[in-house]
């Protein structure tokens, strides 16, 4: 009899301890379940939006270099706007536009009709100007400082970039981007986020957006841009 309890009590704690680390065991994979819910994917379409949010910074930055252009050539440093175009030609122009806009969504708008396909060609020219006026802005500035000559050119430059891709990513975001999304099903959708995620692992070899928002960051820093306090608008004059 005192074998048979001893026998049952051995069973008992051997059951107990078997429940406590399954019990364990389904905590951890609730937990990692828990984690993988919080984490926030970035559908396609933000994807493009917050890669335009990096080009954008960029032309934010020609527009400084091109008015201190206008004030003081010698002010700018050439390895700075070296630094921008560089990054500008492999996130904007290689990546963002190649791979992705004329890779993915141009084909689907002209395929879908409607009237976004109207500004497909023109934003493809875009495309290609933009890579010619890269060339020029890498072409100037590998020579050094920049020549007094070549500083006025230069700045009409940096201008017609700016103005041309203001124009181009506000139509992108307000009608081309909302058109691919709508020829899409849900599905269709998922699984282009994750091939734009591919593709830009494939590209840089890590986080293409999150270095990009690094190395801008950096210019803005030295540039003195970084604090955007400062660009707050003056209040308007009393009426």
């Amino acid at each position: 009899m005192i074998e048979f309890d001893n026998a049952r009590r051995r069973l008992v704690v051997a059951t107990g301890a078997g429940l406590a680390l399954a019990g364990a065991s389904n905590q951890i994979v609730r937990a990692a379940e828990k984690h993988d819910e919080d984490e926030k994917e970035v559908g396609a379409v933000e994807d493009l939006m917050r890669e335009h949010g990096v080009i954008r910074r960029a032309i934010l930055v020609y527009r400084d270099m091109a008015a201190k252009l206008r004030a003081k050539p010698a002010s700018l440093d050439p390895e700075l706007l070296h630094r921008t175009a560089t990054m500008f030609r492999a996130f904007g122009e290689d990546y963002h536009e190649k791979k992705l806009e004329e890779t993915h969504i141009f084909p689907t708008i002209k395929k879908a009709r409607g009237p976004a396909a109207a500004y497909v060609d023109v934003l493809i020219a875009q495309h290609q100007r933009g890579r010619e006026l890269t060339d020029y802005i890498l072409a100037v500035v590998a020579k050094g400082a920049i020549a007094t000559g070549d500083a006025e050119t230069l700045t009409r430059v940096l201008d017609s970039v700016e103005l041309m891709y203001e124009h181009h990513a506000a139509r992108e975001d307000t009608i081309v981007f909302p058109a691919w999304k709508n020829a899409l099903s849900a599905q269709q959708l998922d699984e282009m986020g994750e091939t734009f995620e591919e593709i830009e692992h494939r590209q840089f070899g890590k986080d293409g957006f999150e270095d990009a928002v690094a190395q801008i960051a950096q210019i803005e820093g030295a540039l003195g841009m970084a604090d955007i306090a400062q660009f707050t608008a003056p209040p308007p004059p009393k009426v």
